[in-house]
């Protein structure tokens, strides 16, 4: 029976349906989907399931599993690749005994990340196998595929869904879950161990299985050969569809290659597809992995096809596509005018929408009372992300770097050595404390750095979905690990904490932190309030409202709204009071 599955439900439910014993992430959009739908549907089918404290420890403990010669799955979006990178790149040399895959999200556009990494690239240079699903039932299928194909090469498998492929929803025939199959166990041998010597004979057999995986991918069903003339098409992923409607909408028909198998590419059948058209035309988003490859394989085979996409500009490098853009390049490519039934008039555009906090956000308290504690005083405040990259935008304005995770805190290390007459103050977020904080922190302690840490704790980890970090609080299993006994283990002398909806005494811990000699560090702890119910909300006296705006003007708060000489707030209160702390003349008072 079919059933309507986002893109990320679909990946969950097909590793579900191969038999994984284990599966970790750490959460990131547009990846976190497909570990809340296996914490729902896996402890129930006998899969162990964490949100690791980063993509490293997730990627190590899948690893682990797969040693043993269980299946298991590792998720993250792109960056967090970049943070597995080390052990990723040494897996490839080790291999694995069980079905190992690594689903890594990209986010072409991007909408909610840094970078527009291309982690089809990263796979060739790991040089591990990677599928690129087109749609969440083909997701579904390569989820499957993938851990069979890890196990015949005895390598991770990579599978790399973009943002409109994890979030779409199609209709899936799925199976059923199986019973899972039994763990053989670890046996010990001398292959687990990366020794230099071990390293030298294993990259021969990494290479070898290159030939292998191109061999095998050959007859891949991802792969697919629609012959219709001289001219043809080749995509990868996504684009598959755009390429589909364009031509649609063009009225022509072309010879169309399918790549689900981007790296290593299926020499065998592009050899035979290029030998059967005069031109290509190579759609794929992002980098040209896939573009590289077919110029490569046409050069060393003295094939007389021409190849056309982004290195002769046809395509852009940057950003998404959509049908319009395939569309123009196809028109280009084929030398016609765009014709036939005309593209689907776009959405219009979104009205303007200055980034702000949520209503009752703590955050905008820690930020607020930071910056009026620094005064006239020379600060730089360093970040991170998560939501408190927001504290850069105005009104706040406490934000003066956003490098990555964790970053903020080294930045800061650096900062303070060539400018000494500034104070430094380092944000950074309760699940980022442990997932990239605690290295630099320490580092902080050891080198003395005259610098203040300032851990933002909203008791969740908000920006992806508000998944569970160690620092909360026990539950079954679970050992709640403190972050302020964290910074006195590591040698912290000042460590603060306060609420930051209480200005009060915010204001006063942010001036002892900032007066104090070494590292400090303060916690400001407040739960998010998108998972805790509001207590009550306030209204403004207009009787006493002098109209001066101090309230929005200081805070930014979505719920205070002008309101003709006065100022109103509206119904999306939830009662944190700060307002009330800023306005000068008492004009906001409690809702009884």
């Amino acid at each position: 029976m079919p059933e309507l599955l986002m893109g990320n439900e679909a990946i969950a439910r097909g590793a579900l349906e191969a038999g994984i014993r284990v599966a970790t992430a750490y959460p990131g959009t547009p990846a976190s989907e497909i570990m809340t739908t296996l914490m729902r549907l896996g402890p129930g089918a006998g899969v162990y399931t964490e949100w690791s404290v980063n993509e490293k420890v997730a990627v190590e403990i899948a690893a682990g599993a797969a040693y043993a010669g269980a299946r298991a799955m590792a998720s993250m979006k792109q960056m967090g690749l970049n943070v597995a990178a080390d052990a990723v790149m040494s897996l490839a040399y080790i291999g694995v005994r069980g079905g190992l895959v690594l689903v890594v999200a990209d986010d072409p556009g991007p909408h909610s990340s840094q970078t527009e990494q291309d982690t089809r690239l990263f796979a060739r240079f790991a040089k591990l196998p990677v599928l690129d699903p087109s749609c969440p039932r083909e997701a579904y299928e390569m989820t499957k595929y993938a851990f069979e194909l890890s196990e015949r090469l005895n390598l991770p498998v990579i599978l790399r869904p973009t943002t409109r492929t994890c979030h779409a929803c199609q209709d899936v025939a799925v199976g059923s879950i199986p019973p899972r199959p039994p763990v053989p166990g670890f046996v010990k041998d001398p292959r687990w161990v990366i020794m230099p010597s071990l390293a030298a004979k294993q990259h021969v057999w990494l290479n070898e299985q290159q030939r292998r995986a191109a061999a095998e991918l050959a007859g891949s069903p991802f792969n697919e050969v629609q012959l219709q003339g001289p001219a043809g098409v080749i995509t990868s992923g996504l684009s598959y569809y755009y390429v589909t409607e364009a031509l649609e909408n063009l009225g022509v028909k072309l010879s169309l290659l399918k790549i689900g198998t981007p790296y290593p590419l299926p020499e065998e059948l592009v050899l035979d597809y290029l030998s059967r058209v005069e031109k290509v035309l190579v759609v794929e988003e992002q980098e040209p992995i896939v573009e590289d490859q077919v110029i490569n394989l046409a050069w060393r085979h003295h094939l007389p096809v021409q190849v056309a996409g982004k290195h002769n500009g046809y395509l852009r490098r940057e950003g998404e596509f959509n049908v319009p853009i395939v569309t123009a390049a196809l028109a280009r490519f084929l030398d016609i005018e765009p014709e036939g039934r005309p593209s689907r008039t776009g959405a219009p555009p979104l009205p303007a929408r200055p980034p702000l906090f949520c209503a009752g956000c703590p955050h905008r308290g820690s930020f607020y009372a930071f910056k009026k504690a620094a005064g006239e005083r020379k600060v730089i405040f360093t970040g991170d992300i998560g939501c408190y990259t927001l504290g850069a935008a105005p009104p706040l304005a406490a934000m003066d770097t956003c490098l990555c995770m964790g970053a903020g805190l080294g930045l800061a290390q650096g900062l303070v050595r060539v400018q000494p007459d500034t104070r430094l103050v380092a944000f950074v977020g309760d699940s980022t404390f442990f997932h990239a904080g605690l290295p630099p922190l320490v580092n902080a302690v050891h080198q003395q750095t005259p610098m203040v840490v300032v851990v933002l704790d909203n008791e969740t980890t908000a920006m992806t979905g508000h998944q569970p970090h160690p620092g909360l609080a026990e539950d079954a299993g679970r050992r709640k690990v403190d972050i302020d006994g964290v910074a006195r283990a590591c040698g912290v002398e000042t460590v603060l904490t306060a609420d930051p909806l209480n200005l009060e005494e915010t204001l006063a811990v942010a001036r002892q932190a900032l007066a104090a000699p070494g590292p400090a560090l303060v916690i400001l702890r407040h739960p998010c309030p998108q998972i805790v119910k509001p207590t009550g909300r306030y209204q403004v006296d207009t009787t006493a409202c002098t109209g001066c705006q101090t309230c929005i003007n200081e805070l930014g708060c979505p719920a205070l709204m002008p309101a003709g000489d006065a100022v109103q707030i509206t119904a999306t209160c939830t009662g944190c009071g700060l307002c009330r702390q800023v306005c000068p003349v008492a004009a906001i008072e409690e809702v009884v």
